[in-house]
């Protein structure tokens, strides 16, 4: 078996270092609808981010915003310090932000490892890198080395969103967006997704995690960002969230 290949060549920044990603004054609409409005975020290399917030909240444009999947209307999204804000979806993708979408939206007819093979269409000329992150992404994810030649639809849920994740990481992301990986998913595989989130940013990934399951995000982010009707409510680091007694009647449960 490989050693663990490292994902991204850039070490992580001393704190206090410029940011990766810094969103300023981002708005966006659906039609006449405002979805997100006024978005100031940032994420340093390094980082386990989470946004977090109920159905509606905007979460989910926000990303597509980020990918250039949805227009902005206003604003700014700046990357390792070039202004990206009207790239499109595959140069966003080439510049090392890659997005595990809500849903998987694996392709089905194709094989386990052909997904995870078209992770990979940008890297090119270095085939011992690909080999040995496909089969570390089995380490990962052994369920998907025993299945690496089965239709991806025919995987559960929970495997295809195992699948979904691989698959992005074998496009080499210097930033892994993440659209509510727990979703429709049983506590125990909830558990096995986030266990993975935490040891691919201890190994270097950079992570902005979106998720309605505050409790679990919160618990393995750094900081947060609190996500009301399309603006940020709150933004702190991710425990003092979790012991704010607003987040917790309006998230949390308790």
């Amino acid at each position: 078996m490989p050693s663990d290949p490292p994902l991204t060549s850039d070490p992580t920044p001393a704190p206090g270092a410029a940011s990766l990603l810094e969103v300023t004054g981002l708005s966006s609409y659906y039609g006449p609808v405002r979805a997100i409005q006024q978005i100031d975020l940032r994420v340093s290399a390094g980082e386990l981010v989470a946004i977090v917030g109920g159905n509606g909240a905007g979460k989910t444009t926000l990303l597509h915003a980020l990918s250039g999947l949805q227009s902005a209307s206003a604003g700014q999204i700046r990357f390792d310090g070039q202004d990206i804000t009207r790239w499109s979806p595959h140069r966003i993708v080439a510049a090392g932000i890659c997005q595990v979408l809500e849903g998987r939206q694996v392709f089905a007819p194709l094989s386990v490892a052909d997904n995870l093979r078209l992770g990979a269409y940008r890297q090119h000329g270095d085939p011992v890198w690909l080999r040995e992150t496909q089969e570390w992404v089995y380490t990962l994810f052994p369920i998907l080395a025993e299945r690496r030649r089965q239709p991806a639809g025919t995987l559960s849920g929970g495997q295809q969103q195992m699948l979904a994740i691989g698959r992005a990481l074998l496009g080499r992301p210097r930033l892994l967006l993440l659209d509510e990986p727990s979703m429709g998913l049983a506590p125990l595989l909830v558990e096995e997704i986030f266990r993975v989130i935490v040891e691919l940013n201890g190994r270097g990934v950079t992570i902005l995690l979106v998720e309605q399951n505050a409790r679990a995000a919160l618990a393995i982010a750094g900081r947060g960002y609190i996500l009301e009707t399309g603006r940020i409510a709150k933004t702190a680091p991710a425990a003092e969230l979790l012991a704010d007694d607003d987040v917790r009647r309006a998230y949390l449960g308790y």
